[in-house]
C-alpha cells in the first residue's frame, strides 16, 4: 500500500479544517469589534429627552384638520418667449379658492361611470 498518498490527502483535508476555523474566528472577532464599536459611539449620543423637554400643547388646544377646496395656480406667461426657470413659478402648485362651497353632483347624472342610473337625458 501505498500510504504516502494518503497522508497527504489527509494534511490536505486537516488544512481546510484550520483555513474554515481561522476564517470563523475572524468572522467573530469582526462582529465583536463591531458590538464595541457601536456601544462606544452610542454612549458618545445624548439620552433620550426629559418629560420637561418635550413638546407641549398650545395654549389655544389642539390643532386641527382644516378643510379648504383649492385651485390650480395659473402659470405665469412671458412676454419675450423665453423659458420660466422653476423659482420663477412660486411655491404651490395650488391655491385657497375663493368659493368654498363643496362641488355636488349634478341633477340627473349618474355619478360615476357604470353606476347603473340612466344619466342625463
Amino acid at each position: 500500500m501505498d500510504t504516502a498518498r494518503y497522508e497527504a490527502a489527509s494534511g490536505v483535508q486537516a488544512f481546510g479544517y484550520a483555513a474554515i476555523l481561522v476564517a470563523g474566528v475572524a468572522c467573530v472577532a469582526g462582529l465583536i469589534w463591531a458590538f464595541r464599536l457601536g456601544m462606544k459611539v452610542r454612549r458618545r449620543e445624548p439620552g433620550p429627552p426629559r418629560p420637561e423637554e418635550q413638546p407641549k400643547m398650545p395654549p389655544s388646544g389642539p390643532v386641527h384638520e382644516t378643510r379648504e377646496v383649492r385651485e390650480p395656480n395659473e402659470v405665469p406667461r412671458t412676454t419675450d418667449g423665453e423659458r420660466l426657470t422653476p423659482h420663477q413659478l412660486g411655491n404651490g402648485g395650488t391655491k385657497r379658492a375663493d368659493d368654498q362651497e363643496r362641488a355636488r353632483w349634478s341633477s340627473g347624472s349618474s355619478g360615476s361611470f357604470g353606476g347603473g342610473g340612466g344619466g342625463q337625458t
